[in-house]
Order: C-alpha cells, then sequence, then structure tokens
C-alpha cells in the first residue's frame, strides 16, 4: 500500500451495528467498561463521593425545618414538606451537572481518558452513556439518602412517594445528559462560568421555595417551561399526593431532554477525538 493509501485509510471504522440498528447510536453494553472504571477510581476516594449528601440535607434542615417555622404552611402543607421535595429535584439536578461538566471536561481536556476509551472497541457513544450511566449512579446513592432523611422527618405524605427515587434518577439522566454535551462546546474553565448561570437560577425561581402563584404572569410562563421545574412539579405531586395525568408530561419533556442531549453528547465526543 502506498504512503497515499495509508495517510486516507480512516483510523476506525464504523461498527456494523449502527448501520443495521440505529439504536445503538445511543450507546451500548460497552459503556460499562466505563463505569467500572470510575467505580475503581472512587474506591479511593469515598469521602469526596459522600460529601455531596450534606449539602441537600443543611438546605432542608435550615430552610425547610428552621425557616418553616417562620413561613407556616404554603399550598396546604408544612413548609418543610413543600420544599423538600423541590430540594431533591435541586440536588439531583446538581450532582448531574457537576458529573457531567467538571468533572467530563477534566477526563477530556487533561486526563485524556476518553482518548484512551477509543483505543479500545469502544464508541463515542458508549462514552457519552458510561458517563452518564456513573452521573445517575451517584445521583441515586444521594437521593437515596435525602429519601431516608424525607421519611425520617415525615415529609413523603402519599404511597405514591416510592416513585420518588427514580424521578431524581429520571431528573439526573436529563441534566447529565445536557450537562456533557454543553462541556463538548466549552473551551476552557472560564466556560463554567455559563454553567452556574444558567443553574442557579433555575435552582432559586423553578418554584423551589414559593409557589408559581407569586410570579407575573409572563414570568410564570417562563419558569414553566423550564427543566427544573418540570422535575419540582413530578416530585412535589408524589411526596404530597397530588397525582393526575398532567404529571406524565413532565416524565416526558425529562425523557425527551434527556435522549436528545445523550445523542448530541455521544456525537460530539466522537466529533472531538475522531477526526
Amino acid at each position: 500500500m502506498s504512503d497515499t493509501r495509508i495517510r486516507e485509510a480512516p483510523l476506525r471504522v464504523l461498527p456494523t451495528a449502527l448501520v443495521t440498528k440505529p439504536w445503538r447510536s445511543l450507546g451500548g453494553p460497552g459503556s460499562l467498561h466505563l463505569v467500572e472504571r470510575h467505580a475503581r477510581v472512587y474506591r479511593h476516594l469515598w469521602l469526596m463521593l459522600a460529601s455531596g449528601i450534606g449539602e441537600p440535607l443543611f438546605y432542608l434542615l435550615s430552610v425547610g425545618v428552621g425557616i418553616g417555622h417562620l413561613v407556616g404552611h404554603v399550598a396546604g402543607v408544612t413548609y418543610a414538606a413543600y420544599v423538600a421535595p423541590a430540594l431533591l429535584s435541586t440536588s439531583s439536578m446538581n450532582g448531574a451537572i457537576f458529573d457531567s461538566t467538571f468533572n467530563v471536561f477534566f477526563l477530556l481536556k487533561y486526563a485524556k481518558v476518553y482518548e484512551a476509551t477509543l483505543a479500545t472497541p469502544m464508541r463515542p457513544q458508549d462514552v457519552a452513556l458510561g458517563q452518564v450511566i456513573w452521573a445517575l449512579l451517584r445521583g441515586a446513592l444521594y437521593a437515596f439518602a435525602f429519601t431516608l432523611v424525607m421519611f425520617a422527618l415525615g415529609l413523603m405524605r402519599s404511597p405514591w412517594a416510592v416513585l420518588v427515587l427514580p424521578t431524581a434518577v429520571l431528573t439526573g439522566f436529563a441534566f447529565a445528559t445536557v450537562g456533557m454535551a454543553a462541556t463538548t462546546f466549552m473551551r476552557s474553565w472560564q466556560d463554567f462560568e455559563y454553567v452556574t448561570l444558567v443553574s442557579v437560577p433555575l435552582f432559586l425561581f423553578s418554584t423551589t421555595f414559593f409557589p408559581l402563584s407569586v410570579y407575573p404572569r409572563w414570568a410564570a410562563v417562563i419558569v414553566e417551561i423550564t427543566p427544573l421545574y418540570q422535575s419540582v412539579t413530578l416530585m412535589r405531586g408524589l411526596t404530597l399526593g397530588m397525582v393526575h395525568p398532567g404529571l406524565l408530561w413532565h416524565v416526558a419533556y425529562l425523557g425527551v431532554m434527556g435522549v436528545t442531549g445523550l445523542y448530541v453528547a455521544g456525537r460530539r465526543v466522537g466529533r472531538l477525538l475522531l477526526t
């Protein structure tokens, strides 16, 4: 083979499964190897892993329980019962965003973990899915600890609350995939100011601490189309027993957001590392 043919030969061959099974473009079984890699690393960083449980609990005890004695009741329930599911949604969002932005940027730009991963038969879609699965496992751990505290404080008012943990995982999936997709466009650590610019207003204004009725109508419309509001409304409906068919809209919103983000993240990882 001449030098020209060698230079023109592709470095990687597109797997046949992507042609015969288009759904594989969202990732496959190979993603579990990346999850295993992260689990082995965090065996020595378990204290850092456990520290993520503390922040939402401090918010719940200080704002929900402490300030709750001053506020009284909101929407017919105690302030602690009103705030707790929103803080759980926020915790799921923050954990997913941290794992899929700061960690991903370091692994992508500095540690070169993804480049090493793609030297194996794993595909970019597997990398994206594996990173998201790891973020979901961490988020599920935090959500489980938070729900135990809510149960101990008597903040679970409905049998539907058993679906709180799956809802937290769905929330993490939506934000983790979009966060990873956004990170692939970042060029430096300064770009993470945009992450804060988005996440902080979502935390403060997605009916976390007060109902939608306090907003003027134009502001309420904006809040209603934001992703964290979908999770907060869904979580609050389950814990307080306000379950109705309209909640399926919030499930669909978060599901579509997650699948779209995962598809974009996989495409972007491939474009950055294979071209």
